[in-house]
């Protein structure tokens, strides 16, 4: 069975974008197709870089959430008209949505952001952490739906 660490992916996912070299949807995509050793394209990263300060600076949905989605979608999704796999994309989708807006009470990046400047410490914090958090359920669902193992 293959296996995975989700204390690494956190980790990773948050310190790329601590360290500037991603934002939070690249570096989830980034992370994910690391640690799960595929043979996705490293563009794939690059589908990614619309989404930051939610989706391209418009302040609408977290970055992190839709880069677990794409990320969802890799896996998932269809590439053909027709396929009813986009089906499975779409719940798993929901079931990441669902979980941010749980944790959160909202996937608007205007309203988690709300008082803070953004690049300031504090707004850094509160995004890196929600980077690495949607880093770990994004691998937590792929593991699931894959067969691996995702330990801590």
């Amino acid at each position: 069975m293959k296996e995975i660490n989700l204390q690494k992916i956190q980790e990773e996912a948050e310190q790329l974008y601590r360290n500037g070299d991603f934002y939070c949807s690249e570096a989830i995509i980034y992370t994910i197709r690391k640690h799960f050793d595929l043979n996705m394209p490293e563009q794939s990263i690059a589908m990614g870089s619309g989404f930051p300060v939610g989706m391209g600076g418009s302040m609408c949905s977290c970055g992190a959430v839709t880069g677990g989605i794409v990320v969802l979608g890799y896996f998932f999704g269809r590439v053909t008209p027709k396929d009813t796999k986009v089906q499975k994309a779409m719940e798993l989708s929901k079931e990441l949505h669902d979980y941010f807006l749980q944790k959160n009470k909202v996937l608007c990046c205007k309203i988690l952001t709300k008082g803070m400047i953004l690049g300031s410490p504090t707004h850094m914090e509160q995004c890196i952490k929600l980077t690495g958090e949607i880093a770990v359920k994004t691998a937590e669902i792929i593991a699931r739906e894959l067969g691996y193992n995702a330990e801590r």
